[in-house]
């Protein structure tokens, strides 16, 4: 059996129904067990639990602390940045943070798509959040959604590290082949989702196509973005084997060859077994 690590995986949200499109309510002890049990099953060894909010981080390092090979990153998502409250919300972040299975700050970044938060909120959080992981010495989980054009400058600025020393990774990969090369030259990794499955996806699978595999996370942004022939139910940890097929299928390569990489990847940016 092949050994795979999904690299973004919100263990603690899940949908309330088979009709939801989003998740209303936190996954039980009960329900992230199982989980964590198919994804064994299928060979997944890793998860990393990203944090949204200063509400949910507990309950993501709660989980990675109850299970062996699920870690947790801590952070505010873009979407919650409005009114950014700087010291609280780092404060309060640190002090997660010292748990040995918090690997990472995040998920952090801009979102220009949805625009939930002021942009000079989003860019003032993430900096301050970057400045944190920097002085923790931990990598970053990036959300970018129609933002590089903000996103780069910031970590040219703020946050620069090289192809050898990875700074972080931009999850859920899905802007252009130049945004991917530009990325990877500033030390960051790019991390594709069941998006590559996805019938009209193209632009995804070109720049999978384009981008160095020695380069790329695989992850499944569970409970979102399942994959073929899931699309439109609840995604999990388990199903990051369809993703890591279909990069393999895109590449050229064996998917053995795409869980050897990634998984050497994921464990050379968190500092994980």
């Amino acid at each position: 059996m092949i050994e795979l690590a999904d690299s973004h995986g919100h263990l603690t949200m899940v949908f309330p129904g088979p009709e939801a499109r989003w998740p209303t309510r936190e996954a039980t002890d009960a329900e992230v067990g199982e989980l964590v049990a198919r994804a064994r099953d299928a060979g997944v060894t890793r998860v990393l639990v990203p944090a949204t909010t200063l509400e949910d981080a507990p309950r993501a390092v709660e989980v990675a602390e109850r299970f062996d090979g699920v870690f947790a990153a801590v952070g505010v998502h873009p979407h919650e940045t409005k009114g950014f409250d700087e010291d609280r919300v780092i404060r309060a972040l640190e002090r997660l943070a010292a748990s040995s299975k918090v690997v990472a700050i995040g998920e952090i970044g801009l979102d220009y798509f949805y625009d939930l938060a002021p942009k000079e909120d989003q860019k003032r959080a993430l900096v301050a959040q970057l400045r944190l992981a920097e002085r923790l010495g931990k990598p970053v989980l990036l959300h970018n959604r129609e933002s590089e054009a903000d996103m780069l400058p910031i970590l040219e600025t703020h946050a620069k590290g090289s192809p050898e020393k990875p700074r972080g990774v931009f999850h859920s990969f899905c802007a252009s082949k130049a945004t991917g090369e530009r990325a990877i030259a500033l030390g960051y990794l790019v991390s594709y989702s069941g998006m590559i499955t996805f019938r009209m996806a193209d632009n995804v699978r070109v720049s999978a196509e384009a981008l160095p595999l020695e380069s790329m996370l695989v992850e499944t942004d569970a409970p979102y973005l399942a994959p073929a022939p899931f699309r439109g139910k609840p995604n999990e940890p388990a199903y990051v084997t369809r993703t890591a097929a279909k990069l393999a299928e895109v590449k050229g390569v064996p998917v053995e060859e795409v869980a050897r990489a990634t998984t050497a990847s994921f464990r050379r940016l968190f500092g994980t077994p």
